[in-house]
């Protein structure tokens, strides 16, 4: 995959999606109408937005309909390869920047190159811009991104005589500490599957994921600095977590409301989670808010950890029956006022210039931290076949329940450069 020049994408912007006139023109001089279907993935989208989208789209195009299909991020891209080549196909789909390559890569999504600068231009978060791009060409934007910051007790933090760490050995120590003092609650909150939450350990002991070397990828988990940090992965996923090790990482806001759960590594919008009204579909403990602390995940040396950047990007189906309505919704998606709701509400917006959005409080703080050393996956169009195949959840349930850290480290880099180079 070569990287794609953002600076290209700004030579042309043939279509100025925000000065369209609504409904286009189907040349005939008659509005172009359709049903849009928008499909997002999981509750991260806050329903204010869901409601702005699908409200301004039918008022700026009169007799067109949207509607928003919600789908899990389980089985998420055999779920879009089916649906993408069908004659039925969505409109306009969300996928994970660490999936976007597999579609962009292979034609499913619509060029977008010629939209760039209407859609943002370089306003638009640079390394998602890139996960969303191929062979020099731009074919799904930024949604929203979210660096991970670590949740915390207040209280069980000061009753233990710990303050908040400095270095990734520090917060292994408390997160051992908060366990000891607390049995049968998780000093660190930590389920099987979760492997997002130990890429920092692998990066920051100078390990890798995979690199591309002499036209070919490498999987680097048996580096020696990755195996360092899977060492402490293992550490504390046994010393300091009671979550099930062969769990995945979905709604964490649970054991802290419990109580059972005194730390959690997670994306920066599980606060709203944890603060949510106890009315709510997914209730949360608002009564929380006092005693719920916030940090980003120190590095090895200090300063904030190498975290995985998460977050999604957002593109128009190759085989949408209304690509003109389509990149209409993308761009009501891709507006201030949309993004400005994903800031509010703790996601960070697809615009740089709406780094503001997300305030001033302790999260924000953590978040400006964090972001600023965000990595992704290996940007190869086909890491998302590795995620798919579940090599990466089943390694770490083996992790998790005590197997040996260097033979499946191994067996992982195997497995993983077979996915890559097949």
């Amino acid at each position: 995959m070569r990287k794609l020049s953002i600076a290209a994408l700004g030579v042309a912007a043939s279509l100025a999606l925000a000065g369209c006139a609504a409904g286009g023109d189907t040349g005939g001089g008659e509005a172009e109408t359709g049903d849009i279907r928008v499909w997002l993935v999981g509750t991260d989208t806050p329903q204010a937005a869901r409601d702005y989208l699908k409200e301004t789209f039918e008022e700026e195009n009169p007799g067109s309909t949207l509607t928003i299909e919600e789908q899990a991020w389980g089985g998420l891209v055999d779920l879009l390869t089916t649906n993408l080549s069908g004659s039925d196909s969505p409109d306009v789909v969300e996928v994970g920047n660490t999936q976007a390559a597999a579609f962009t890569s292979s034609g499913a999504f619509l060029d977008l190159t010629d939209d760039y600068e209407a859609l943002g231009g370089d306003d638009l978060l640079p390394g998602f811009v890139e996960a969303g791009s191929y062979d020099g060409h731009f074919y799904a934007a930024p949604l929203y991104s979210g660096a991970r910051l670590v949740f915390f007790k207040k209280d069980a933090l000061a009753a233990a005589g710990l303050e908040v760490p400095t270095t990734l050995d520090e917060y292994i120590s408390n997160a051992e500490a908060l366990a000891s003092a607390n049995p049968g609650k998780s000093g660190l909150w930590w389920p099987g599957q979760d492997w997002y939450n130990a890429l920092p350990y692998l990066w920051e002991n100078g390990g890798d994921i995979a690199t591309f070397e002499d036209g070919e990828w490498k999987a680097q988990f048996s580096s020696d600095g990755s195996i360092a940090g899977l060492e402490q992965v293992q550490q504390v996923m046994t010393n300091a977590s009671l979550a099930p090790k062969d769990a995945n990482e979905t709604n964490p806001q649970v054991g802290f409301c419990e109580g059972t759960t005194l730390q959690l590594s997670a994306p920066s919008w599980v606060k709203w989670s944890i603060l949510a009204p106890l009315d709510a579909e997914a209730p949360g403990c608002p009564d929380q808010e006092a005693n719920l602390g916030v940090y980003a995940l120190p590095g090895m040396d200090g300063g904030a950890a190498q975290v995985f950047a998460g977050g999604s990007n957002i593109a128009v189906s190759a085989k949408s029956a209304h690509p003109e309505l389509a990149k209409k919704a993308l761009a009501i998606i891709l507006s201030d006022e949309f993004q400005t709701i994903y800031g509010e509400n703790g996601l960070v917006p697809a615009k740089l210039s709406l780094a503001d959005t997300l305030g001033t409080d302790e999260v924000a703080q953590a978040i400006a931290q964090a972001a600023g050393n965000a990595r992704l996956t290996p940007a190869s169009p086909k890491w998302a076949d590795v995620e798919a195949s579940g090599v990466l959840t089943d390694f770490f349930v083996q992790i998790a329940q005590g197997g040996d850290v260097k033979e499946l480290a191994a067996g992982l880099d195997e497995r993983i450069n077979e996915i890559l180079n097949g």
